[in-house]
Formats: C-alpha cells, structure tokens, sequence
C-alpha cells in the first residue's frame, strides 16, 4: 500500500495575549489508502489541532505551524492557497466533527447540508443525480430518504451523527478525521455508529484518523494505534503490539490501567497520578517524567528519541538496549 497522508515533525503552536500554548511538538505520522488509524491521548493532548491542521482549520491570526510538513496524495498541503486547500476539504479529506449537535446548521433542512457538499464539488452533476446521490447515502446511513426536508432539532443525537458521516463521505473522499464521532452518544448507538463507519470506510476504501480518548472504539476500528502526550507522540504500532501490554510507553500502560477488568474485582480504578504536562511550559527532558513510575535523572535532562520493534516504536529511554534506533 502506499502512503495517502504523511506528517513530518509538525510544529503547532496558538498565540494568544497571555502566553504561547506548544500544542503539537514534532509530530511525525502517516496512513496508507484504507488504512484506519487511531489517535489516542487526554483532553489537550493536541488531538484535535493535528486534525485542523491538516485541514488548515486553525483559527486565523492564533493557531499557526511553525515547522513540519504535511503531504497528502504527494501534494504539500501548506504550500496550497486559500483557494486551493478548499476543494481539497470535503472532496479529498473530509471531517467528522467532535459534537454532531453543533456539527448542523440549525436554520437549513439536513438535506439541503448534505447537498451542499456536491454543489460546492461536483457542480457538472445534474440536479436529478445529486438528488439520487443524496437519496442512496440517506438509505446507506438508515435514514429514511424523506426525511432530508427536515431540520436537525428534529433528529436524535444518533440520527444526528448518521447525518455528519453522510455529510463526510458524500463527496467520497479518500481520507476521513473523525474527531471523536461517538463521544456524546450512549454505548449502544455508539456501536451503531461505529458499525456504519466500518462498513462504509470498506465500501469506499476511505483511510480514517479516527481521534479519540477511548482505547475501545480503537480495538474496534482500527489497524494501527498512535499514542499522542504533551503535543507529541509517544509510542506507535499495530493493534496487536500495543494491545498485548507487554510493551508499551509509560504512559500507555496508566491509559491501559484506567480501564476497569472484567474478571477482577477492584475498589477503585488506578489513574495516572499529577495533571497533564502544561502546554505554555514544556519541560526539558521526557515530558511525561513528572508522572512516570519508571523515571530516571536523564528523562529530566534529556529528550528520549524513538526506539523500534518492527513496526513498533516507543520514545522511552527504557527501551535503549532491548530495541534500536528508528
């Protein structure tokens, strides 16, 4: 397979008037033509930011990269105009947003939302094949077509996400972020959701960021499983290297212990102990040292680099002389 998206060492950082917030701190990943890879890490990680940057959705004259490249199909996307990176978005990449309540224009029918995307890219269809378009992705997603002449109030939470992935892949793009997409709906609906995502990313060969918070929507939908910390990520590979828990980043294993067992009974869950690394004062060294049970005198000095097992890769001093170099 070859690679559709490649980031390399992506800087981001957000301006604001009382200090400068380092969200991403060399970011470096890719995906492959319809591969789905997940995203994992807390609130503030810089999940979200790598995904508008990607899009060049940072808010203007705030967010801005100050180093990196992110390559898409082979074309720079931060080399392309304002122009030019708009028939990218919706028709190459499109964008599953966190909330599908505010995802939807409350004053326009879902269907006029959803056409919108053909008018905007595929303007040489004629309006009787946008229209048949529209109806087959309605029947695909489970919503009946004739429901598309109402408004957004008068859908369910579920409905309303079945409504967002029509929106995302009706231009039939290659790549799609999902940013957090079953985040505020009840576990059953939210396996609903995450059915109809497999199911259509395989009818249409899409690749998938699929960004979340939940190691168990990744062991659902995903091949490979990146873990981001402080900005910057800290451990990569496939399900199976970093589900078997026998190797992983520091902080992986305390995301892994936060998840309660089945078979073992337990009075309470254990978290991670301290607070994420604060993004306005990065420390030198391993950011996540503060917090680490395994911590020596150089994570607090030295930056660790990534060390490599196959196609697993941890930046943890830890794994120096059991693996190599990357």
């Amino acid at each position: 397979m070859s690679k559709l998206l490649e980031i390399n060492d992506l800087h981001v950082q957000y301006n604001t008037d009382d200090a400068v917030v380092y969200a991403l701190n060399g970011v470096t990943i890719s995906l492959e033509k319809g591969e789905t890879v997940g995203l994992v890490g807390e609130t503030g990680a810089g999940k979200t930011t790598l995904a508008l940057s990607i899009l060049r959705l940072l808010p203007d004259d705030v967010g801005e990269i100050t180093a990196g490249s992110i390559e898409y199909d082979g074309t720079d996307l931060l080399s392309l105009s304002k122009k030019e990176i708009r028939k990218v978005r919706g028709e190459k990449i499109s964008m599953i947003f966190q909330d599908p309540m505010t995802s939807l224009n409350p004053t326009k029918t879902v269907g006029q939302q959803v056409r919108e995307v053909l008018d905007l890219h595929f303007s040489d269809l004629s309006p009787a094949q946008k229209e048949k378009k529209v109806d087959d992705l309605f029947r695909m997603v489970g919503i009946p077509p004739e429901r598309q002449t109402e408004h957004p109030f008068q859908f369910s939470g579920g409905m309303k996400q079945r409504i967002v992935i029509a929106m995302a892949l009706i231009g039939e793009p290659e790549l799609i972020l999902a940013d957090e997409p079953t985040t505020a709906l009840d576990v059953t609906i939210q396996a609903q959701i995450l059915e109809l995502m497999r199911r259509l990313q395989a009818e249409f060969n899409t690749a998938m960021l699929l960004i979340t918070h939940d190691l168990g929507v990744v062991l659902e939908v995903c091949t490979r499983v990146a873990v981001i910390y402080g900005g910057e990520i800290v451990e990569i590979g496939t399900i199976e290297d970093v589900y078997n828990k026998e190797d992983n980043h520091p902080y992986t294993e305390g995301l892994f212990k936060c998840i309660p067992e089945l078979k073992t009974e337990t009075a309470r869950l254990t978290p991670i102990a301290g607070n994420m690394v604060n993004p306005e004062e990065l420390p030198v060294g391993c950011r996540f040292y503060d917090r680490c049970i395994y911590r020596t005198d150089e994570c607090s000095t030295e930056t660790p680099g990534f060390y490599t097992n196959g196609a697993h890769s941890i930046m943890c001093f830890r794994y120096r002389e059991k693996w190599g170099r990357k």
